[in-house]
């Protein structure tokens, strides 16, 4: 990668100008969070109208992530990275600007159709940037902004609308992206071997519009199924149909194509076949823990929203120290022994979170974050490093928009089962705990005269205390069926984990070192 013909460019300055929008992109999907109550009472709408400036943005952006390898053959990469973050910083402005929900929400999906190619253009070009045998250090510095996005985003969105206005959770993308436009304009360039749309090519309009139907109904399935009671909800099911004969359908069309919107047949190889299916399943589980962590501490420990986030920060700054250390590993260690390693670790520390109850303490649940922190690195970067290790260069931004895709839906589909599971746990483990609250039970008959005892002598009234004592206990069951189906869901995880481990075998081991050179699909 070059600024200009026979003017090369430092490869940490390329880094640097590339990370900075795909940073600032991932934030975006959960800086908005915690301001949905401000931007409620500000626009006069209804609490669930307000969701969708949250699956607005995730349906728009899950969308062109896995066309943008073609939008990069259209338009050219640098041209198209260009256009995406002027897209992408032009309609953050606007939605700070918005005067009702539904410019807001429109907003966002044009924001969300800029973002969506800043992630996979940054991780091709990152890819090629580096020499092969330093691509696990490309994948650290990217995985870097992957981790460090959704622990920032709520801290930053929380900042900035208590301080200032929710408005300036977007006008703070402004000036990012302006430096951003400036170094990519200055110092990225496309690579000699970027494939081009032919003279008088023709568009695959169904391929467009089945990825479209597809993925932006499947998107919203998944983000507003367990909201609405999953298929009790009509539009869920029908959406649901709509989604799985789109997909369905697109796969044959796109396999038939000659010139797809997604080339499919990058799957013939098995390496990245097998890294896709181990990231798609890996991030469906680590995403779903880093939901429950807070769910848990806050719903069930009384936490409050920042010592929620001391215990996840801690796991967050071990995983940004761990990147470039694994980068540099896979240099001089089989990576494939490094991701088992992160498979297995990370197994560990949700098989310690599925052994939590009610009385750990900061300490237990600050450790547990530390070690899947350790993990992380681990997986990520040996998995990125493995799945891209034999994929051809001029394939790379393909592979990259497919990779992309399915980490974010991984991450999507771990967020609604493990939301899922824990009503439907929860609920299993109340029916089972209540089959013991009954007047004939000796040990509990036990519990309510000592509460009573216990609510005589604190309130100092000798009336009658039973239905409090019921109240109590009955308060107490639903924490602890809660409690339950908490680790319920940390040991589905972690099984999930240890199931991965075969497939690390299909993978092709790279050559190391500078022998590299030669290999990695050069």
């Amino acid at each position: 990668m070059t600024a200009a013909p026979g003017a090369p460019v430092n490869k940490w300055i390329i880094t640097l100008a590339v990370m900075i929008p795909t940073l600032v992109e991932i934030l975006d999907t959960s800086v908005a969070n915690v301001a949905l109550a401000h931007i409620q009472g500000s626009l006069s709408a209804g609490q669930e109208e307000v969701t969708w400036v949250l699956t607005s943005y995730l349906v728009a952006n899950a969308v062109v992530i896995p066309m943008s390898g073609w939008l990069a053959r259209l338009f050219g990469r640098k041209r198209y990275l260009i256009l995406s973050l002027v897209v992408f910083t032009g309609s953050s402005l606007l939605c700070g600007a918005a005067g009702s929900l539904f410019q807001l929400i429109l907003f966002r999906v044009i924001q969300g159709i800029g973002g969506g190619g800043l992630q996979p253009m940054s991780q091709a070009i990152l890819m090629e940037t580096f020499p092969p045998h330093q691509r696990g250090m490309a994948m650290a510095v990217f995985g870097m902004g992957v981790v460090l996005g959704p622990i920032l985003g709520p801290l930053l969105g929380g900042w900035l609308t208590d301080n200032y206005s929710w408005r300036w959770i977007f006008y703070v993308n402004l000036p990012v992206g302006v430096l951003a436009l400036f170094m990519i304009q200055a110092f990225v360039a496309d690579p000699e071997h970027q494939e081009r749309r032919a003279a008088g090519e023709k568009v695959d309009y169904v391929g467009l519009a089945l990825l479209t139907l597809g993925i932006g109904s499947l998107q919203i399935v998944l983000d507003k199924g367990q909201q609405d009671d999953w298929f009790s909800a009509d539009y869920i099911l029908v959406l649901s149909i709509v989604a799985g004969v789109s997909l369905l359908v697109l796969v044959f069309w796109e396999l038939a194509h000659e010139r797809p919107v997604v080339d499919l047949r990058i799957f013939k190889n098995l390496s990245f076949a097998a890294g896709n299916i181990v990231m798609f399943i890996g991030f469906f589980a680590f995403f779903g823990s880093i939901v429950l962590l807070p769910m848990y501490l806050q719903g069930l420990m009384g936490y409050t929203a920042f010592l929620a986030g001391m215990v996840l920060g801690p796991g967050g700054a071990v995983a940004l120290v761990a990147m470039p250390v694994v980068g540099k590993l896979t240099q001089k260690v089989d990576a494939r022994a490094l991701l088992i390693s992160g498979l297995l670790i990370n197994g560990y520390a949700l098989w310690s979170m599925a052994g939590f109850n009610l009385s750990i303490d900061f300490h237990t649940a600050v450790m547990a974050r530390v070690v899947q922190g350790v993990s992380m690195p681990l997986f990520f970067v040996s998995l990125s490093y493995l799945t891209f290790a034999w994929v051809p260069v001029p394939q790379m931004n393909n592979a990259s928009a497919i990779f992309n895709l399915l980490r974010n839906l991984g991450g999507s589909f771990g967020t609604a089962f493990v939301t899922t599971m824990l009503a439907r746990r929860a609920q299993f483990h109340q029916l089972r705990l209540s089959e013991h609250m009954s007047a004939l039970d000796p040990n509990f008959q036990t519990m309510i005269d000592q509460l009573k005892l216990h609510l005589t002598w604190k309130l100092g009234s000798l009336a009658d205390h039973t239905d409090r004592a019921y109240t109590l206990v009955y308060q107490q069951l639903q924490r602890q069926a809660s409690a339950m189906s908490f680790n319920d869901a940390f040991l589905a995880q972690t099984v999930l984990f240890l199931c991965l481990v075969p497939l690390v075998f299909i993978m092709k081991k790279p050559p190391s070192g500078k022998r590299f050179e030669a290999g990695g699909g050069h």
